[in-house]
């Protein structure tokens, strides 16, 4: 390990930059939730939690947009 480091050309800020098309976003969730999505990366041995609650999210509303579109199918 070196005694002195020369920080003065760093970045500040996030090492990866955020895709156009997703947004960085605190919430609250909880923490059963957030235990399951875990565990779910642990038996997989790799990923991430936050992609497979992205992935959750998604089918749920893709789900709900093909329910709707058969509702008003039904209906018209």
């Amino acid at each position: 390990m070196k005694d002195n480091y020369d920080f003065s050309q760093g970045k500040r800020g996030a090492v990866q930059p955020i895709p156009s098309h997703q947004t960085k976003l605190t919430i609250l969730i909880d923490n059963d939730l957030l235990e399951w999505f875990g565990e779910q990366v642990e038996q997989s041995e790799g990923g991430d939690y936050l992609t497979l609650i992205n992935d959750a999210l998604r089918e749920y509303v893709d789900k709900s947009k093909h329910q709707s579109k058969q509702k008003e199918i039904k209906s018209a």
